[in-house]
């Protein structure tokens, strides 16, 4: 009996621990769900009280801003297909005195490059108002492409400016398909086809085709659009078109670029102005939520991890 009783005991006991236990993991459940919704309620208000320095009122002049940032490439976030009908929007508005391009790209495709500078070009020519570059991070290869025709670029004493010149990559596995014992059976007709193949023996007539009437005849197209841009202004020198780069201060030494200041400089200082307006393509509500809150969520875990609270 006395038996019995102490195993209904620990039953009893047992069945009141997994009560509390599971009155504890449901208080912290609401606990986490509670925080999780506080901070998305707190996101939303901030998403829709902040006030973006580049987002003012349509009333009275101010400078357009167009953001142009990320790889240059065909069908990607920054080609010719998106980036030049903001910049008809921006020069077409009534109330904009001059357009700003806010670069930050290391490059990409020359020919969507190009495509953007001529454009640039023609909407100057079209609406005569005044278009500058202010450069971020980094403006090279492509972007500075895009940036000489502007009137005038402005950078950060630590951007990196430059690297004018053209670039493919390719790579040969021969010699590591003869260790592991494959053999390449790639068929083709034209005796160049294959001159870039990574799996094939070097195409030595192939790759020098390529290098003069692509690579060199596209960085000569480079050069030219640079010249043609910056004018007497670019301080040439046996450097100046061989792929290397330079900082900001250093940049407007050697006229790369016109002077250091950022987007708010050129709206106070160079255009005088009160205000800015952001051009960017259409998004949808859902997308403005999804951007804004992972990029405050990225935000506060990269400051979260390196301490800098």
């Amino acid at each position: 009996m006395d038996n019995q009783n102490e195993d209904v005991s620990r039953l009893a006991t047992a069945a009141e621990s997994f009560i509390k236990q599971e009155r504890w993991s449901r208080r912290w459940a609401n606990l986490l769900k509670f925080v999780v919704i506080a901070y998305i309620l707190i996101s939303l208000t901030f998403l829709f009280t902040q006030v973006d320095s580049t987002e003012t009122s349509d009333d009275g002049p101010h400078l357009a801003v167009v953001k142009l940032s990320g790889v240059i490439a065909a069908g990607g976030k920054v080609s010719a297909e998106t980036i030049n009908p903001l910049l008809r929007d921006a020069f077409k508005d009534k109330n904009t005195a001059a357009v700003a391009i806010l670069a930050n790209s290391g490059g990409g495709s020359p020919v969507q490059s190009a495509m953007i500078n001529d454009e640039i070009i023609r909407l100057k020519q079209k609406y005569n108002k005044p278009v500058y570059v202010v450069i971020e991070d980094m403006c090279a290869s492509g972007c500075y492409y895009i940036a000489v025709a502007a009137d005038k670029i402005y950078a950060n004493k630590g951007s990196i400016v430059g690297s004018i010149g053209v670039r493919m990559d390719t790579y040969g596995f021969t010699g590591l398909m003869e260790k592991l014992g494959i053999e390449n059976r790639s068929m083709y007709a034209g005796i160049h086809k294959a001159f870039i193949d990574p799996f094939g023996a070097k195409d030595k007539a192939g790759r020098s085709f390529f290098q003069k009437q692509i690579l060199d005849r596209t960085h000569q197209q480079f050069i030219d659009t640079v010249r043609a841009g910056r004018g007497d202004r670019i301080k040439e020198t046996k450097n100046t078109y061989t792929g290397l780069v330079w900082l900001g201060d250093e940049a407007v030494e050697n006229g790369l670029i016109d002077g250091l200041g950022d987007i708010g400089y050129v709206m106070r200082d160079v255009v005088k102005v009160k205000s800015a307006k952001l051009y960017e393509g259409d998004k949808s509500f859902m997308e403005q939520i999804i951007g804004d809150i992972s990029t405050e969520t990225a935000s506060h875990l990269s400051m979260m991890m390196t301490g800098l609270k």
